[in-house]
């Protein structure tokens, strides 16, 4: 069965209330995707962007080793607790007016950020910058499934989306790298200015006045505090566990608290008149396996620059800036995935073929990696895994964002948009920690066994984290295969 182009005034199937801003005309569509793009490019890239001048920070402003991790950790507990108020925030007040305040407030914490004259000035502004974050991510994703409601454009705007997000962190390392090296620290900051007003000019232009169509979803302030404070709990103990004593009790004690408050917010869902989440979303197979398909994809995005990072510039004694251009080509193979799958692929083969087949390509590329050894230079050994683990990472990427979001009622969009950050907040939060965990000590059992330190030992503990990688997407192919339908999009049941 053919899909067929539809414009973007078709309103998505099953659409019951919300507001909804007067779209663009065909043509000047993809030019609010370009605004949308940016944006959230933004929100993605700033983690590693800010990784990269830390050392910079730390040594101008003078704060000590142990309150460094506060200045990632401080935005990461903002987005992860409040992402999901934000996108009921955007279920209610519309879309275009959180657009534009997310992206407001981002600028503004921002540029004190970047005027930062202590290490708690910082701190506060990377915990707003992350709050706005929260109510910023969910409205993109909203607007370009509204502005996209189906066909064949539906699946490119989302392959264009899904390399912004898959390849953000990439991005971040090398302009990272670049202005803190050319400029200083302060302009990894100041740049989200630049990004913020132009999305805004970009905004106002192209989005039409909002209407509403039905009564306005409420906020329910209780669930809104469970979700904070559970997500808070879970990501808060994920970040302490970045050190790999996942036994402290300063990992067990907020990981399981989360669990259980989170918990508490799920029975909360079932009976609330106004739930912050539906969870009738997550009856569609569909959209539970996009779900897990974006927590895992997440999870290998992160560590892979992570530990990258460290390869290149420990082992191969490459500058920030050369470190940056050295992870190019997962972004390019996730330029190629994400429009391969959005033009042909998702249109042909549908979703599940597309998510199975991108993840095994990643668990592929991952296996690869494992066989990094002390004696590999860049060209032996790191462009070719990297370019296919890009691959994989951007069919399955944009098919999971596709999928997430298609075919939903217009006051439910907001609350999917905010799961699909969740997980994505909450798949590089694990990620990190957990391979990290598992690189350091396989890394000391190495060195105890060869008494040997150093490179090998630490490259040793790199091989064993990329491959437990390469065995969570091989089990969530699997996972996924059993949960995604055999389906074209256009045949999705509305919830």
């Amino acid at each position: 069965m053919k899909t067929t182009e539809n414009t973007p005034t078709d309103a998505p199937t099953g659409t019951r209330g919300g507001h909804e801003p007067e779209l663009p005309v065909p043509s000047r569509r993809w030019w609010l995707l370009c605004v949308l793009s940016s944006a959230q490019l933004m929100v993605v890239l700033d983690n590693t962007i800010v990784n990269v001048a830390l050392p910079s920070a730390q040594a101008d402003l003078g704060f000590g080793q142990s309150s460094r991790q506060w200045v990632v950790t401080a935005y990461a507990l903002a987005f992860g607790a409040l992402v999901l108020l934000g996108g009921r925030m955007s279920d209610r007040f519309g879309r275009k007016r959180a657009f534009v305040a997310g992206l407001i407030g981002f600028a503004g914490a921002s540029a004190i950020g970047g005027a930062a004259t202590g290490f708690t000035m910082l701190v506060i502004a990377r915990t707003v910058q992350g709050a706005f974050g929260a109510l910023l991510a969910p409205s993109v994703l909203s607007l370009i499934n509204q502005t996209f409601p189906r066909g064949r454009s539906r699946s490119l705007a989302f392959g264009i989306l899904s390399t912004i997000v898959g390849s953000g962190a990439a991005i971040g390392l090398l302009l990272g790298g670049v202005l803190t090296e050319y400029l200083n620290w302060r302009w990894t900051m100041y740049v989200n200015v630049g990004f913020a007003t132009a999305a805004a000019i970009g905004a106002g232009i192209l989005l039409g006045q909002e209407r509403r169509e039905g009564p306005a979803p409420k906020i329910d302030l209780a669930s809104a505090a469970l979700a904070g404070i559970g997500l808070l709990g879970v990501v808060y103990g994920l970040a302490c566990a970045e050190n790999g004593d996942w036994a402290s009790p300063n990992v067990l004690g907020p990981l399981l608290a989360g669990i259980v408050v989170l918990a508490g917010f799920v029975l909360r869902q079932r009976n609330a008149r106004s739930p912050l989440l539906p969870l009738s979303i997550l009856r569609d197979r569909a959209r539970v396996g996009a779900f897990v398909n974006r927590f895992t994809a997440s999870t290998g995005n992160f560590a892979v620059v992570f530990f990258m990072t460290f390869f290149l510039q420990e082992n191969l004694g490459m500058s920030p800036v050369l470190s940056g251009l050295g992870v190019v080509p997962m972004a390019i193979g996730i330029i190629a995935g994400s429009n391969a799958s959005g033009a042909i692929l998702a249109s042909r083969l549908g979703p599940r073929a597309v998510s199975v087949i991108g993840l095994l390509v990643s668990a592929v590329a991952l296996w690869w990696l494992s066989w990094l050894r002390p004696s590999t230079t860049y060209w032996s050994g790191i462009p070719a895994p990297l370019l296919l683990f890009g691959l994989g990472q951007g069919m399955s990427t944009s098919v999971a964002m596709n999928t997430a979001t298609h075919n939903l009622p217009t006051d439910h969009v907001g609350a999917a948009s905010a799961l699909v950050n969740v997980m994505q907040q909450l798949g590089g939060s694990i990620g990190t920690a957990l391979l990290s965990s598992i690189a350091a000590s396989a890394a000391a059992s190495y060195a105890t066994t060869h008494h040997t330190q150093g490179t090998a030992a630490d490259t040793y503990g790199y091989g064993i984290a990329f491959l437990t990688a390469a065995a969570i997407f091989t089990a969530t192919a699997l996972v996924c295969g059993i949960l995604i339908r055999g389906r074209r999009y256009q045949d999705h049941a509305a919830v």
